[in-house]
């Protein structure tokens, strides 16, 4: 499944990818650049058309404002939420949480190597960093793993089958990885146990949003086949 990420920064202009996908697209990403000019309004349109939203906000604060604003983001129907890795953060999201909303918990962001981990002062390498979070995302009782496509499958195998996986920083080959560290290509990520893909530059900067799609799309379902 893929979600395409609305990282635009007015609502014309994600109105206008949204149009141009039309129904090959149903699942979308919100960030912070769109929520900050679009707000729940826009995610409210997008759940008005029938669309499925991933809203990225990944929270992290105190567990009491935390708690309350996952609380205000289950009742509007959104479809995925992003939180950090923090066993407080967590366990608040978690006590917040209501209906059908799946919390994601963000292991180690994307743009980030071994170089940043070690500058943030960690003695652990950034695979173990990401595999201390994923322990904890477990015990906390959320539902899914914001991870690199790199470490996908190492998560897949502590998770099992349960737990949703999200791969951001996903590029076919050829494409420019822009400030994303470690990625690799959809049909990779997939075969190594992603349930979505976050794809965003590859195909909303594209000539053809709705042609780059397919390709994609496309190159998954080969690569499946040659399995």
């Amino acid at each position: 499944m893929i979600i395409i990420a609305l990282d635009v920064s007015s609502v014309a202009e994600a109105r206008s990818l949204v149009a141009a996908l039309g129904d090959e697209a149903d699942f979308y990403k919100v960030g912070l650049e769109l929520y900050a000019v679009g707000g729940m309004d826009f995610v409210r349109e997008l759940k008005a058309q029938g669309k499925r939203v991933f809203l990225d906000l990944k929270l992290y604060d105190i567990s009491e404002q935390v708690k309350r604003a996952v609380a205000a983001i289950s009742s509007s129907g959104v479809d995925f939420l992003t939180i950090h890795a923090v066993k407080q953060v967590m366990r608040a999201a978690v006590e917040g949480r209501s209906g059908s909303l799946e919390l994601l918990a963000v292991t180690v962001l994307t743009s980030f190597d071994e170089n940043d981990i070690r500058d943030e002062g960690y003695a652990l390498t950034l695979a173990e960093v990401v595999e201390r979070r994923v322990g904890h995302a477990m015990e906390a009782g959320v539902d899914g793993i914001v991870c690199s496509s790199l470490e996908v499958a190492r998560v897949r195998a502590m998770t099992g089958p349960k737990m949703t996986l999200v791969i951001p920083g996903v590029r076919s080959a050829g494409k420019s990885t822009g400030d994303q560290k470690r990625v690799a290509t959809p049909a990779d990520a997939v075969a190594n146990g992603a349930d979505y893909l976050v794809v965003g530059r590859q195909v909303t900067r594209a000539e053809n949003p709705r042609a780059e799609l397919l390709k994609i799309l496309d190159e998954i379902a080969e690569h499946a086949n040659t399995d």
